[in-house]
């Protein structure tokens, strides 16, 4: 684990930076490699999503005065499908990310889009079930409820996991890249060097 870390340090920052990942990355990426490989970081939030349909379940269950055990175990069913689903994603979108070899995006700047996302997918779902609702209403929610995290996997984590394994195995993580920053992130390049600045200043003032 500290050896991708200790080659990060010969980085430029735009690369370390992009490499070390947000806040969410580094959670996964204090553990080794191998635990925090983009298909159980997958399990893992199929997991969390199918804890916030616990109550929906729960209540849904409550209505149609079902008991309890039949509302745990279609629950459970539902927690394996969502963690079978989210690893398998996991899965895929490392065997994407070898393929194409593209480099991971920042998302840091979209978390305002992103964060209501499985909120609104969790409403949509305990709308459907409580009330009498379209079908497109409850495969919506499911849809939105998952997306999010699969997504960060498949466009942030996954890229960047594959290319610290790559450090860790002592290879070179930008073999075969076209580009390894993505132009969001790349530091800004002023349009104009020094001198051709000052000229510009200089006949302004004129």
């Amino acid at each position: 684990m500290a050896g991708w870390r200790e080659a990060l340090e010969g980085l430029d920052e735009e690369h370390r930076l992009m490499l070390e990942g947000g806040s969410l990355s580094q959670l996964f990426l204090k553990y080794p490699l191998t635990i925090c490989h983009p298909v159980f970081v997958g399990i893992v939030y199929g997991l969390l999503a199918s804890l916030t349909l616990v109550v929906p379940f729960a209540y849904s269950g409550w209505l149609d005065s079902t008991d309890w055990q039949t509302v745990a175990n279609d629950w459970g069913t539902i927690s394996i499908i969502f963690c079978a689903m989210t690893a398998s994603l996991g899965g895929f979108s490392t065997i994407i990310s070898g393929m194409f070899k593209r480099p991971p995006f920042r998302l840091e700047n979209r978390r305002r889009y992103l964060f209501p996302i499985p909120f609104i997918g969790l409403l949509l779902l305990t709308w459907s079930m409580i009330g009498n609702t379209p079908e497109f209403i409850e495969n919506l929610g499911w849809f939105l409820s998952l997306l999010p995290g699969p997504l960060y996997i498949h466009l942030s984590y996954a890229p960047r996991w594959r290319m610290l394994d790559r450090i860790d195995r002592g290879l070179d993580p930008f073999e075969g890249m076209r580009i390894t920053i993505e132009p969001e992130v790349a530091p800004n390049v002023d349009a104009f060097d020094d001198d051709d600045l000052d000229e510009v200043v200089s006949e302004a003032d004129i």
